[in-house]
């Protein structure tokens, strides 16, 4: 999808004001049924795995904390998913260019919430870690309704900011600033996130 410039501009203004963006119909149908292509590949491939806390030594599996299942992405290797690449290369340029942000590495997963399943209140930042700026969730749940949960909460001077799942719905937070939680799921509930980076990623497979 082409956006104007103006378009990019309102956005990344709102994300600067308010610490977050919601954006509907971000990725075209098209893209959509791509990436839910993908997704169901590799989920019939048993490729998601059990996400965890923690980075490096701090990493576990607290199926308390988070119940969802990921499967990192490639650049070079998932190419079925150049389309969505492209796009994650013209958000990046678009935030170093209006919002003056050093972006210098991204890393992504597809994630899936299995019913039931949560991931408590928290912070996209590690202690041993914290070059994660800018939070991407891109929501594939096409039609989610009111009752099927899954909803994400924004934590904001004192608010509790609800953020329904709908497909092809893009939500930017700043990483280092914004706490969230998901709430549990009713229904099967899928996503695509990353977060765009202050220097490359080298410990991405070992993160939740």
């Amino acid at each position: 999808m082409n956006y104007t410039e103006e378009t990019w501009i309102n956005w990344m203004d709102q994300l600067a004001e308010n610490d977050y963006v919601v954006v509907d119909d971000f990725i075209s149908d098209e893209l959509y049924n791509h990436i839910m292509k993908f997704f169901s590949d590799v989920e019939n491939s048993d490729k998601l795995k059990k996400a965890g806390i923690g980075a490096q030594q701090d990493f576990q599996l607290k199926a308390e904390v988070r119940g969802d299942f990921i499967y990192w992405l490639e650049e070079e290797r998932d190419t079925e998913l150049s389309p969505f690449f492209e796009l994650k290369n013209e958000l990046i340029y678009n935030l170093k260019r209006f919002c003056y942000l050093s972006l210098s590495g991204s890393e992504f997963h597809i994630a899936k919430y299995p019913v039931g399943t949560h991931y408590h209140r928290h912070l996209d930042q590690f202690n041993e870690r914290t070059n994660r700026q800018i939070t991407v969730l891109i929501y594939l749940n096409k039609n989610w309704q009111k009752g099927d949960g899954g909803e994400l909460v924004i934590y904001k001077d004192e608010q509790e900011i609800i953020i329904e799942p709908l497909g092809k719905r893009l939500l930017l937070i700043k990483s280092d600033t914004i706490e969230h939680e998901v709430l549990t799921t009713n229904i099967q509930r899928y996503s695509l996130t990353g977060w765009l980076l202050r220097q490359p990623a080298s410990v991405g497979y070992l993160l939740g």
